[in-house]
């Protein structure tokens, strides 16, 4: 049981830590794509600031989806 636990635990620490989607950099796309890339790139922003507020106020885990989107749709009243 030993030597099944330490490959184990070999295997996850070689595994590299996985990373959250990049902002979209509409510079570096296709010219036909460009438009569609920087809607994408606002809605990012918009959804990284709703994210950030819900860190702020401390929401838990349970009531954060709920929260987000209650956020981006008052955004979105907004503009």
């Amino acid at each position: 049981m030993k030597p099944f636990i330490f490959i184990a635990a070999i295997v996850l620490l070689a595994v590299p830590p996985t990373r959250s989607q990049p902002l979209v950099d509409p510079s570096k796309v296709a010219p036909e794509y460009r438009e569609a890339a920087e809607k994408r790139r606002a809605e990012q922003l918009r959804q990284r600031e709703c994210a950030l507020k819900a860190d702020l106020e401390k929401v838990l885990p349970r009531d954060r989806t709920a929260f987000l989107n209650h956020c981006l749709d008052a955004m979105a009243a907004k503009q």
